[in-house]
Parts: structure tokens; sequence; C-alpha cells
């Protein structure tokens, strides 16, 4: 029951960090947005919001490469249709008020730990999207720049599809992209 409650709160984070930033997501909005008893704050998280925060950003992480081996196997053109499918449910589903936790993290932490978690999950996502996309037949070394472009131009566009309400921007940035990945894969 506690690991339950525990699990709930980091989720918990994780979607108030997407949804309103890393400076409304106290352990008062967690405690309110998860339900959890106030008496777990400090018994789960002893090194205080920062231990929290950090394994949201874990959480975000996780979910985000399991989502992509999903298509592992796949053609690099389906490698960065999904990733953008991903990035678009989220804008859908929350009618473009929620982005990524991790991106809310890294442009708003004073702390060098965060910052540090949040680089090595965007270090873990370009990664695994370099691999998946040369398993999907492009060269090491445009799977790596592409993952690159990918994951910079993913959170580009659902920052300004938050920011205009609207998907359009994201949309004109996928199919950007997703033109890029055919050419590549030629």
């Amino acid at each position: 029951m506690a690991g339950e409650v525990r699990k709930k709160m980091i989720a918990g984070a994780t979607q108030l960090l997407a949804r309103r930033g890393l400076q409304a997501t106290s352990f008062a909005e967690v405690l309110e947005h998860t339900g959890a008893p106030r008496g777990s704050v400090y018994h789960h998280f002893p090194e205080g919001k920062d231990q929290m925060v950090g394994e949201a950003v874990d959480l975000a992480g996780a979910f985000l490469v399991s989502a992509l081996d999903k298509r592992a196997g796949a053609s690099a053109v389906q490698v960065a249709e999904h990733f953008l499918a991903i990035w678009r449910g989220v804008l859908a589903q929350s009618r473009c008020e929620s982005g990524c936790a991790v991106l809310a993290v890294a442009v708003a932490t004073d702390s060098p730990a965060l910052l540090n978690r949040a680089a090595e999950v965007f270090r873990l996502w370009r990664q695994r999207l370099a691999e998946l996309l040369e398993q999907g037949g492009l060269a090491r070394k445009e799977a790596r720049r592409f993952a690159t472009v990918l994951v910079a131009s993913a959170e580009g566009a659902v920052v300004l599809s938050r920011a205009e309400q609207d998907m359009e921007p994201f949309e004109t940035v996928a199919r950007q992209l997703v033109e890029q990945a055919r050419t590549l894969a030629k």
C-alpha cells in the first residue's frame, strides 16, 4: 500500500509538471491532485521536493522510452511518426494544456541535480530514438542527428501549441519532420 501511494504521488507530480510547471508542483498540489495522505510526503520523500520532482522526471523519461520501444523494428519513418503521435496525444488529450514534464523542469529549475536529471532523460530519449531510427534504415550518423532534431523540434512544437492553444503549430512541425524522415530514409 505504501509503495502504491508513493507511485501515485510520483505519477501525480509528473502530470502536474507537464500541465502547470515546476513552481506550481508543490507537495500540497500533489497531495490534492492524488488524494494521498498528508503524512506520506516526508515519509516517501525525506529529501524534499527535489527528490519527488527528480523521480517524476525519471518516470516521464521511462514512459516515453517504453512507448518508443513499441516500434522497435519499424521503419525510420514509422518511428518518427510514432514519436510525434505520442506528443500529439499529450496535446490532444489535454486540449493543449499539457506538455513535457522534463522540459518544465529543465527550463525552471535552479538545482544542478535536477537539471542534470533532465539532461539525462533527454540524452536517453535521443539515444533510444537514434537506435530505433538506425534499426529502421538510417545510417548511424544520420540517425543520431535526426533523433536530436526530432526531440528538439517536437518539444518546441508542443510549447508553441500550448502557448497558442492550437494544434496547428505542432501539426506543421510534425509534417516537416515526417517529410525529413522520408527523405533521410531514401
